[in-house]
């Protein structure tokens, strides 16, 4: 085992705990602290502090914390993909829509969007059904077919159904007793836009007997219909 270094000795030793021999005047003078001064004109020389280093940010903790666990939403990174479209539906054929305002109608399909959506028609003018978007999820694809190569759907993509942004709406007294209701008004440019795709599409379905009246009738179940024998 190695020796042990000897403590130095201090300059006041105690006497007692927590008194020393010498008083605090006699240990400015036996310290030498007096000629520092002098030399450098009464005052004690300090030296400048370092620049301390930057501290990494770091958030303050809060003084309160909730009762209740706070749910914070995950970023979602993902790019969405658009739904792969079904082998039975191809351009033209005829669908029947199983949700939404025009349940049990019979549309044609046009094209799949961007979004992975169908662009679907009644058309209008036989069953009521416009231009619209569906899920192809809410869809029953059927065997019959529509020729579609005269119809021009070329410039209709998502952005074309895109509604635009409301403004604010602001409470007053006269709006609190106001009972008309504006009426929403179609845009002309969409009016002509179905009226240019209906227009083939018509002379298409006129060409093939039954065809307007099997569009035009409604899907529906009767009694003592088994669903799963039926064939589209």
């Amino acid at each position: 085992m190695a020796p042990s270094k000897p403590r130095s000795k201090s300059r006041n030793p105690l006497l007692i705990p927590g008194i020393g021999k010498f008083s605090r005047s006699k240990m400015y003078h036996k310290r030498g602290i007096w000629a520092l001064k002098a030399k450098h004109g009464g005052t004690f020389p300090r030296h400048d502090p370092k620049p301390a280093a930057p501290e990494p940010a770091s958030k303050k903790p809060p003084k309160f914390y909730p009762a209740d666990d706070v749910k914070t939403p995950v970023p979602n990174r993902r790019k969405p993909k658009p739904a792969k479209l079904r082998a039975s539906i191809t351009p033209g054929t005829v669908l029947i829509l199983l949700a939404g305002r025009f349940m049990g109608k019979r549309v044609v399909f046009l094209k799949q969007l961007p979004s992975g959506l169908l662009l679907i028609t009644g058309p209008f003018t036989v069953n009521g059904v416009p231009l619209r978007r569906v899920n192809q999820a809410y869809v029953i694809a059927t065997s019959t077919k529509v020729d579609i190569s005269g119809v021009n759907v070329d410039k209709f993509d998502d952005k074309y159904f895109a509604k635009d942004k409301k403004k604010a709406y602001k409470k007053s007294e006269s709006s609190f007793f106001e009972t008309e209701k504006q009426e929403k008004k179609l845009p002309q440019q969409k009016k002509d836009d179905q009226k240019a795709v209906d227009t083939p599409l018509i002379k298409a379905i006129e060409a093939v007997e039954y065809l307007r009246g099997y569009l035009g009738t409604k899907f529906t179940l009767r009694s003592g219909t088994k669903p799963h024998e039926l064939q589209f």
